[in-house]
């Protein structure tokens, strides 16, 4: 009972802590929409820069706008290709809450990575004379979404006709804040993990508080609430408790070590799924030092979490070729990494 009392409390922390992450990511989105756009437009070299470095961001919002600058005709296969491999899903916000520092160097690798595989890409299906999607008029950003979001008008209207939507999660937001600082989520102790959730919380608030109720319901409670943060929870509670659990009865440590190979195989099979859960196993693994960094950026190189579903949803042929690449480029560079000795 203490074990699972334990990881359920690790795994609502980590839960916490990527909702604020995303729900932040979000806002600064819809708060500067129509923005994106004039950023990617330009050589190519530059697009593989932007599209790169909105993979390398936590989460899949970077993902989804490379997607739709891809379909419209703003970015190129190979720069499409390099976000993908830049982008590590959901899991992004587990590695920073767990790992800080081996994070923030992974996704540094991972941007790195995405430019040079993107411009690699775009020649190989060049030299293969392989056809690419043309331009379309798929569109992801909600037309017309209200953006002041600092309007008195609109807060005092929000207030004045409550929704039981945003009574709950003002109330959910208080009391979690009031929770963490009491010490019942995150760390009990004082430190700068707690600070940084502390103040990540109360921003988060700040923006419940304030924003307009389409925002509330459609990002924050459909979106974020609904589509990600009930799986991410799921995925880190059962993940953790395979872990822990194989330490505790099973000799997971020896297993893995012995299989070290089958387990890097594995990671990045996994990884072709179009889901983040899956690649929650292995950054447990790497967080209790079970696999070396190689294999977990291998996984990241070849995951994509739910980036690639937008693409399916538009072409199924670019989405097998993006897949067939990243899996090409993360075996080869998950290989170097591993016989390099990381």
């Amino acid at each position: 009972m203490d074990l699972v009392l334990n990881v359920f409390k690790q795994s609502i922390t980590i839960a916490l802590f990527v909702f604020t992450m995303m729900l932040l990511l979000d806002y600064f989105n819809v708060v500067t929409k129509g923005k994106a756009n004039n950023l990617v437009k330009g050589k190519q070299w530059r697009q593989y820069t932007i599209s790169s470095f909105l993979g390398s961001t936590p989460g899949c919002l970077g993902a989804f706008l490379n997607v739709s600058f891809y379909v419209h005709g703003l970015i190129s296969f190979g720069a499409l290709v390099g976000g993908m491999i830049a982008t590590s899903g959901d899991e992004a916000f587990v590695l920073l809450a767990m790992v800080p520092k081996q994070a923030i160097f992974l996704f540094f690798l991972l941007f790195v990575f995405g430019i040079i595989s993107g411009w690699l890409s775009d020649k190989i299906i060049k030299v293969l004379k392989i056809k690419t999607c043309t331009h379309c008029n798929l569109q992801t950003v909600h037309e017309g979404e209200e953006t002041n979001f600092f309007s008195k008008q609109l807060i005092i209207k929000n207030y004045l006709n409550l929704s039981s939507i945003r009574i709950i999660l003002v109330s959910g937001a208080g009391l979690i804040t009031l929770a963490v600082i009491l010490g019942l989520i995150g760390a009990s102790s004082w430190d700068l993990k707690k600070i940084i959730l502390l103040v990540l919380n109360i921003i988060s608030f700040g923006i419940i508080v304030t924003v307009p109720e389409h925002y509330l319901k459609e990002h924050i409670w459909k979106h974020i609430i609904k589509k990600h943060l009930v799986r991410v929870f799921l995925w880190s509670f059962f993940a953790i408790i395979f872990v822990e659990t194989g330490f505790k009865y099973w000799n997971i440590e020896g297993f893995v070590q012995q299989h070290m190979e089958l387990v890097g195989l594995l990671a990045v099979l996994l990884a072709i799924v179009p889901e983040s859960g899956p690649h929650m196993i292995f950054v447990m693994l790497y967080a209790k030092g079970l696999i070396p960094f190689s294999i977990l950026l291998a996984s990241s190189i070849v995951q994509d979490g739910h980036g690639m579903l937008p693409l399916l949803s538009y072409s199924v042929k670019d989405s097998i070729l993006v897949k067939l690449l990243n899996l090409v480029f993360g075996i080869i560079i998950g290989l170097a990494f591993y016989l390099m000795g990381f």
